[in-house]
């Protein structure tokens, strides 16, 4: 719990940090670097309308 003042307050950062944080992790391990970007800049397109 690190710099939140309780638990509520970290489980509401947690509620909303973890999808947007999924949205932006893509494993590199899997895929070549054209299909990363391209997945990047879905992802970013995406924040984009959500944003």
């Amino acid at each position: 719990m690190k710099r939140f003042k309780s638990q509520r307050h970290l489980q509401r950062f947690v509620s909303i940090h973890d999808p947007i944080a999924n949205l932006f992790h893509i494993p590199r391990h899997d895929i070549s670097s054209d299909h990363h970007r391209e997945l990047r800049t879905a992802a970013m397109s995406l924040w984009a309308k959500i944003a």
